[in-house]
């Protein structure tokens, strides 16, 4: 079962210095996070389609598809629910709809869309190891860099080993899908031992791998690909950088792209 992300690729975006992929990274979680008016955040998730469509990473987007939908939705019921704006659209007791709230619960829906589907495209294009060497090269500490690099391993490695012990447990009978919801989260429960058992084991068994190898967190390092940033990097900068600019004045200088309900 292949959980990890990364595909291989020849794309311009599969190209780039992984620096720049961390700064584009940074002005995209920027760009979303200073609209708040569904149209403007709308604009951002489709610069983000646009990476997808450049990276031909679609099909790593279509498998959160339904997390994706499920925190849209959330998104889209509650913010209205919880806030009030004009016009009224409905009133029900504490409760009502305005079209404020309506649109700040779209826009706060499309960003956390925008969030993670940005961390799915980066995840998509840039090996573990870049990542690494990456944040390195920005002078992020060794152990941080390598403490973030682990977690990116482990997160797929024990999701896979999930869906492994859940097809063992079915091959010898276990149902499942049968029950009502609560009933089949309730039999889900039961394989976080056997999940909990393999996380100890395998954390255990790298904690002895780094120490058979002498790691040592603050030696000096050589790498093998030395990173180099080229003409297309410095342009994807300057590129990030100009949006950035020219959303804050759209938003700041124009007062534009903000959605402003209050609290019930």
């Amino acid at each position: 079962m292949n959980i990890f992300l990364y595909s291989d690729g020849e794309t311009l975006i599969h190209r780039l210095d992984p620096r720049t992929k961390l700064a584009s990274l940074m002005f995209l979680f920027t760009l979303a996070l200073l609209f708040n008016h569904p149209l403007y955040s709308a604009g951002v998730g489709l610069l983000v389609g646009l990476g997808f469509s450049v990276a031909k990473a679609w099909i790593r987007w279509w498998r959160f598809r339904w997390l994706l939908g499920l925190l849209f939705i959330f998104s889209g019921i509650i913010w209205p629910l919880t806030l009030k704006g004009f016009p009224v659209w409905w009133s029900a007791g504490p409760f009502q709809i305005s079209r404020e709230a309506l649109g700040y619960g779209l826009a706060m829906g499309i960003r956390l869309v925008t969030f993670v589907s940005t961390g799915i495209l980066f995840l998509s294009v840039t090996r573990n190891e870049e990542i690494t060497q990456g944040l390195i090269r920005i002078k992020v500490p060794y152990p941080v860099a390598f403490a973030l690099s682990t977690a990116l391993r482990l997160v797929p490695t024990f999701v896979g080993a999930g869906a492994t012990i859940i097809q063992a447990q079915r091959s010898r009978g276990l149902d499942l899908e049968k029950g009502n919801i609560f009933r089949r989260v309730g039999q889900f429960i039961p394989q976080a031992v056997p999940l909990l058992i393999y996380a100890l084991r395998y954390t255990n068994f790298l904690a002895m791998a780094l120490e058979c190898r002498g790691f040592d967190p603050g030696f000096p390092r050589t790498w093998y690909r030395e990173l180099k940033l080229g003409p297309k990097d410095y342009g994807v900068l300057a590129g990030g950088l100009f949006l950035i600019g020219l959303a804050v004045f759209v938003r700041l200088g124009l007062s534009l792209g903000a959605v402003i309900p209050q609290r019930l």
